[in-house]
């Protein structure tokens, strides 16, 4: 591409309305352009970046024999009711509706369609396995986008739906894919971890992310350094804390006046907050339960609702707490409570500890478990970083990941629900058996920049680069320097190389910014010594500049590539 005759343009003043480097940097190099919150084009820079990202993409999953294709993005909401979605979606899915009211939705996903699609084929036990992918569009009512290309209303996705006629058959379908995921990532040069996650609501069997490592990521993941153990915090089990032991005391009303939070509490009494049991009351669904945890710790909402077997759960309103427990918000307490008490597994452990006596200003210390009753002892509470792995013992750490890609044993939930089933070969129906695998390609351009920036702008990796050699004239009115850039530049193109002429009108200083910000890998530089026949040769990644001849630039390119 000529920069001079086409359309090209960066930023030069900061960006304001962005929280990511890599919203911003995105933003200034050109390559997207934000249309409303969380909806953004992309520009030719960013497009041709997405489209080496993809090709990238179909090369691994062609090859585990998959087959693409292109679904609608206007799907009849019917079949999210259907399948039971609807509801779990909620106000995150866009709706309309048609001239004759009926109600359709942007798709926020396909499971549905590309079960509709398979039925066109399976009958019997040997029309499977197979596997169907597309690249398109997905549309989500996000409260808060943010995070440039990170969370969004509307993005880049590759989805694809593996077909099995049992468990032994998706275990194979899906250890492909996965293998796919990892050369996929390993290819475009990403750090990333993969780690066991919440199945959310696409259900099924087992899930696992695909996380970006980076500073800003919205998941937590817990790692340990002395063994393969990786886990999103939502799902993170927490190992029982051993505790010292101590002679039970009786418990003892004491006044608490004004003081209701552990913060409050710790300082008032002089007590650690690990000696506090606090109370909160939850709702779900219809009804409602008390969950206590130690005072240092943070419960786990994802464990709750699948301890309570329902699709969330919520803190519930002050006026039922104050309700439920007879007293202000911060003096709740499991003794006298007339719901269900939920327990996390560590306050078992407890003893003489601190909790809310259901009188305003008023709380027991030295509580014991055997001075109220409890329904439920469980594990419902956030790991914390410095816990023991529960693989080997231990310390964990957490890092910030963006979730770039995912994998889902499905099983039977959707192929029950929608009515895909095959005859096995005792001619009985039994439900085809899915496999799920998505990719998100903007939050891969996202954290490709999040990793590889500098002051200067983007560092792209060679082999997602827009253009893998930027040529600057020095002077664009000197022709033998033009002459020779366009001679490099027609050189480079004849052997499939992406190449970048910048023959602006422009300060050689703005050229090298531009170049630098837009992550070129390779900037060639035309200069004083063009009438004999040198270059100055810098690579992105680096300050040192050397000079080339044009055969050695055209072989030093060639070898790059080829890396």
């Amino acid at each position: 591409m000529k920069l001079k005759e086409n359309f090209f343009y960066t930023i030069r003043e900061d960006i304001k309305d962005e929280e990511s480097n890599s919203g911003k940097l995105l933003v200034k190099s050109g390559m997207i352009k934000k249309t409303s919150n969380g909806v953004y084009m992309y520009m030719p820079l960013g497009f041709k970046t997405m489209e080496n990202i993809k090709a990238i993409i179909r090369k691994h999953i062609n090859k585990t024999g998959a087959s693409e294709l292109l679904m609608p993005n206007l799907l009849s909401e019917e079949i999210y009711i259907t399948s039971g979605r609807r509801d779990i979606f909620g106000s995150n899915m866009f709706t309309l509706k048609d001239r004759y009211n009926r109600s359709y939705s942007l798709g926020p996903t396909h499971e549905e369609l590309f079960l509709e699609a398979a039925k066109m084929k399976i009958k019997s036990y040997k029309d499977m396995p197979f596997n169907l992918y597309q690249i398109g569009n997905k549309y989500r009512d996000e409260t808060r986008p943010r995070y440039g290309l990170i969370r969004v209303r509307e993005f880049v996705m590759k989805d694809a739906y593996s077909f099995d006629k049992d468990l032994d058959g998706l275990d194979i379908s899906y250890q492909k894919m996965f293998d796919a995921y990892k050369d996929i990532f390993d290819e475009i040069g990403i750090d990333y971890k993969i780690v066991k996650a919440d199945t959310g609501a696409m259900g099924g069997l087992l899930s696992e992310e695909f996380q970006a490592v980076t500073d800003i990521g919205e998941d937590i993941l817990v790692l340990c350094n002395q063994c393969d153990y990786a886990s999103n915090i939502e799902v993170s089990n927490c190992v029982k804390i051993n505790r010292e032991e101590e002679t039970l005391l009786e418990k003892e009303l004491i006044e608490t006046k004004g003081h209701g939070t552990v913060e409050q509490l710790v300082s008032f009494l002089n007590i650690k907050p690990e000696k506090i049991v606090k109370t909160l009351i939850y709702k779900a669904k219809e009804e409602f339960y008390a969950c206590m945890l130690a005072g240092d710790r943070e419960i786990n909402e994802i464990k709750l609702s699948k301890l309570l077997n329902v699709p969330e759960v919520n803190l519930a309103e002050a006026e039922d707490v104050k309700r439920i427990t007879n007293a202000e918000i911060g003096f709740a307490g499991p003794i006298g409570l007339e719901i269900k008490i939920i327990i996390d597994q560590d306050v078992l452990e407890m003893k003489n500890f601190l909790v809310g006596a259901n009188k305003t200003d008023y709380h027991y210390i030295n509580t014991n478990i055997r001075d109220f009753h409890y329904d439920i002892v469980a594990d419902i509470k956030n790991v914390k970083e410095g816990d023991c792995c529960p693989n080997c013992g231990n310390s964990l750490v957490f890092k910030k990941g963006i979730e770039i890609g995912n994998t889902f044993k499905l099983g039977t939930k959707y192929s029950e629900s929608l009515g895909l089933q095959y005859l096995d070969s005792d001619n009985v129906l039994k439900p085809v058996v899915m496999g799920s695998y998505g990719i998100g390609l903007g939050r891969i351009l996202a954290s490709i920049i999040e990793q590889n920036n500098d002051e200067d702008g983007i560092i792209w990796p060679i082999i997602v680069a827009p253009y893998k050699v930027a040529i600057v004239i020095i002077n664009s009115k000197d022709e033998n320097q033009v002459k020779l850039a366009t001679d490099l530049y027609e050189k480079l193109e004849n052997i499939g190389i992406d190449v970048l002429l910048d023959d602006r009108d422009e300060r050689p200083g703005v050229k090298f910014k531009d170049m630098d910000l837009i992550g070129i890998p390779v900037r060639i530089t035309v200069g004083k010594k063009a009438e004999e026949g040198i270059f100055e040769w810098k690579l992105r990644s680096s300050k040192d500049i050397t000079e080339v001849t044009i055969e050695e630039a055209i072989t030093k390119v060639k070898e790059l590539v080829q890396e």
